[in-house]
């Protein structure tokens, strides 16, 4: 049975509050109307072409994607450019779109969580803390064993979807990992918090060269080093959205959820010498 597009959106807004949202970001609903009957919604990181193509063939009213589709400004959605080519494709094959973003990031069961969880991290706490200290950025936890860090490497390789550009690693293949940090997405920019936290290793995505760099240095001259892992951006976020399905599916049993298998990480292949 089909429900209302509005009552879907009020249920994503109380599991996945806007206030939660970082100032800079732009979730919530991208395209539709609010009285629209919704019977099939499509889980997605990112919205692409080729995942609006997936929800015209499987006769999807809704797109649920994790990435806003117009997050930085847009001066036009003309179809000869690739913003508006997908929006225009999405609106006239009925098919809305909204997205939870860093509103989904920081709550407990969100991406990070979720991310802990497939580790199997436990007594974890948000790596950056929010005044409600349950919720916030990133989480820290403990293995359930030690492992050396060439091993965790390959252990996060198994949990996470395969990549073109797979796993880097900034570190001691030899080290001993027991404190694990991660946060799901782009995370450089809580490099610090997760030094001070005391953990062994950082996971995280879309590192660049300097704080990585930097990262290291200062890792060499701490009493206890910590490396740094750079995994997929959409790998990362992709775990997530079984347990955002099988939220919703608990309110609205007769809607369905799929979650996406296409993989809208943007790297095809790499070369190496």
């Amino acid at each position: 049975m089909a429900v209302e597009l509005k009552q879907l959106v009020s249920a994503f807004e109380q599991i996945w509050p806007l206030s939660g949202a970082e100032s800079w970001d732009a979730p919530g609903l991208v395209s539709g109307e609010q009285t629209q009957r919704v019977s099939r919604v499509l889980l997605s990181v990112d919205v692409t072409s080729e995942i609006i193509s997936e929800a015209q063939d499987g006769e999807f009213n809704l797109v649920f994607s994790h990435h806003p589709y117009l997050l930085r400004g847009v001066q036009s959605v003309a179809e000869s450019g690739a913003k508006g080519s997908v929006l225009a494709k999405a609106i006239r094959s009925g098919v809305s779109i909204y997205s939870a973003h860093t509103n989904a990031d920081v709550v407990e069961s969100g991406v990070s969580d979720v991310l802990a969880k497939a580790f199997g991290l436990r007594g974890t706490v948000p790596l950056v803390a929010n005044s409600d200290s349950n919720t916030g950025h990133g989480r820290v936890g403990d293995l359930v064993q030690p492992m050396k860090l060439g091993d965790f490497a390959r252990f996060v390789s198994r949990i996470l979807p395969a990549t073109a550009s797979g796993i880097r690693v900034a570190g001691d293949y030899e080290q001993i990992i027991q404190k694990v940090a991660l946060c799901g997405g782009a995370g450089d920019s809580f490099i610090a918090d997760a030094f001070a936290s005391g953990a062994d290793v950082y996971v995280t995505s879309d590192l660049r060269h300097h704080p990585t760099q930097d990262a290291v240095e200062q890792s060499r001259v701490n009493e206890a080093p910590m490396a740094l892992m750079d995994v997929s951006h959409w790998a990362s976020e992709w775990v997530w959205l079984d347990v955002a399905a099988a939220q919703l599916s608990e309110l609205f049993p007769t809607v369905q959820f799929v979650v996406s298998h296409i993989r809208t990480d943007p790297w095809e292949f790499t070369v190496t010498q």
